[in-house]
């Protein structure tokens, strides 16, 4: 057995290791310069001419299979539920007894799917999954606003929604969910709603006038963006005021300069945002918080009249546990609204879907931006972005994506209409399925990329454990990281619960003939990484393998 960590070959051996490296060296520079990526900018396929119903949300579960759902109540999907089964609901205006399906369970392996029974209406509603893999969704729209619905990953054929009609005590429309490191979910705002509460929860909802404060005239803090911080504290977004918040306590703990540039960020003048990748290798651990895209703060009400607003072309980078910390801008390739940000295995951010102009709304957008933009975050300012292959496909409002286990990005939706409409309009309602390939996973970087063979042990916290893997050439061992990924909910152009943390690193060792051992650390934290199902990846020299799934508990 070689180490490869901390240990200094000869002149000799040096030389002959460059010489043969040299092929897959030029391989990693041209993966790492944008300039390049002009022949590498991903590849689509479409997945599903039609699953029936319109993607509003999606969330990946641990089984590798995707649960996908839109509303109940604009009428019939064009997806029958099995059996004679019906949804029959007497306040429906549309159709009081509806046999279709609005939502379906996706196999990404199989490229297969069926339909699930959703009795309450789900309409711009929020979720997170809990540390067992199940998924729970809150609230919505009418009937389903005070809803909670589960879902588990099991294998059988009958698995399908459980739904609570009366458990949340607020009115849970365009409200946002964090998973907690103690394994509950806390359900922040909606719409007139400035509090939050707890799932499962002590049957009350706690004020929180940072919401109230947010709101303008036009709205703009629904939706609110929230991510966990690695010291327990909650950061939320809303508007363009953002705050560090002590839950536990109900206190603001920091309120932070707004963001520059004046467009509103959260829905209807819909940005997105991620916490960039949490990295235990740096002392200390850092927080940052990205947001991108949005719109003025009065794009829905001019678009209601005709006058469609250019979106925001601005970034911003605010690292929350600076002692001073300050927006640091960054203009985009082009205008956006109504986008989603995916972190990538990379550690890159995907900014896919979404318009140039107008806001988020029925009807309220207009120029679809197909090109996904790729965002390198540790790349000098200037060089951080690429504009990657355009899809062909127009994906607006109430479109959705996420990232896939095998390193894809499974992309669906758009329906800006009240009810599904597919002819007559400038975006007919969109009932397909594509996938979008990062350049990563293009076969010229198959040398580099690592195959997860076994791992030893399981990811706990502070516990060491083993990966063995296999790669065609070796560059070195600081090339090889390992990272794992919360698979996030996503809807309205916010992945709630995203997470990645790239976990320490012992010693890389040489097992044989192009087979290497890694031996990594868990999260050193329940804060840094709740309990639950991550996705784990070895990324080396910027080509990632395929993931497997984890459990940490």
């Amino acid at each position: 057995m070689q180490f490869l960590m901390n240990t200094k070959p000869s002149p000799n051996i040096e030389h002959h290791r460059i010489t043969m490296l040299l092929p897959y060296l030029l391989l990693f520079m041209i993966h790492l310069s944008p300039s390049c990526l002009t022949a590498q900018e991903g590849e689509w396929r479409l997945l599903q001419e039609s699953i029936g119903i319109s993607a509003m949300h999606m969330q990946l579960l641990k089984n590798n299979k995707v649960v996908i759902f839109d509303r109940t109540d604009f009428g019939p999907s064009n997806l029958s539920l099995p059996g004679g089964r019906c949804r029959n609901d007497p306040n429906d205006k549309v159709l009081k007894t509806d046999c279709t399906a609005h939502s379906i369970l996706y196999d990404v392996r199989m490229n297969a799917f069926r339909a699930l029974t959703v009795q309450t209406d789900t309409w711009c509603s929020s979720g997170s999954v809990l540390p067992n893999g199940t998924l729970v969704q809150t609230g919505g729209f009418n009937d389903g606003d005070h809803a909670v619905r589960t879902l588990a990953a099991c294998a059988g054929s009958t698995c399908d929604w459980v739904e609570f009609p009366h458990v949340l005590t607020e009115r849970r429309w365009y409200a946002s969910n964090q998973i907690l490191p103690d394994g509950r979910i806390i359900i922040v705002g909606g719409r007139a709603q400035f509090n939050y509460e707890f799932y499962p929860g002590n049957s009350e909802s706690i004020r929180l006038d940072f919401l109230r404060e947010t709101k303008d005239g036009y709205e703009n803090n629904l939706y609110p963006f929230l991510h966990l911080l690695p010291d327990g504290n909650l950061f939320i977004f809303a508007n363009r005021q953002s705050i560090i918040f002590d839950y536990k306590q109900n206190r603001v703990v920091r309120y932070f300069p707004a963001i520059a540039g004046g467009d509103s960020r959260n829905y209807p003048s819909s940005g997105s945002s991620v916490l960039l990748p949490i990295d235990e290798n740096s002392t200390p651990v850092a927080a940052e918080v990205m947001i991108c895209g949005g719109s003025s703060h009065n794009a829905f009400q001019l678009a209601e009249r005709g006058t469609f607003l250019r979106a925001a072309t601005t970034c911003g980078r605010l690292r929350v546990t600076d002692d001073q910390p300050v927006w640091e801008m960054e203009k985009m390739p082009s205008a956006r609204v109504m986008s989603d940000m995916l972190l990538l295995p990379t550690g890159d951010v995907i900014i896919i879907n979404g318009a140039a102009s107008g806001a988020a709304g029925w009807e309220s957008a207009r120029n679809p931006v197909t090109t996904p933009h790729i965002y390198k975050p540790d790349s000098p300012t200037g060089r951080r972005f690429t504009v990657a292959a355009a899809s062909p496909r127009p994906r607006m409002y109430h479109s959705t994506a996420i990232l896939l286990s095998d390193g894809r990005v499974l992309v669906g939706g758009s329906n800006p209409h009240i009810y599904y409409n597919f002819t007559g309009v400038d975006f007919p309602t969109d009932l397909s399925l594509e996938s979008f390939s990062p350049p990563y996973l293009s076969a010229e970087y198959d040398p580099l990329r690592p195959r997860i063979v076994r791992m030893s042990g399981a990811v706990s916290y502070n516990k060491s454990f083993t990966l063995s893997f296999k790669v065609a050439e070796f560059l070195e061992a600081s090339a090889v990281s390992v990272r794992i990924m919360a698979p996030p909910f996503n809807t309205h152009s916010f992945s709630m619960n995203q997470r990645m943390v790239v976990l320490r690193g012992i010693e890389v060792s040489c097992m044989g003939s192009e087979t290497y051992a890694i031996a990594a650390l868990g999260p050193s934290a329940l804060e840094i990484a709740p309990p639950g199902y991550y996705v784990l990846f070895i990324v080396h020299a910027q080509v990632p393998s395929s993931g497997i799934w984890i459990q940490i508990r």
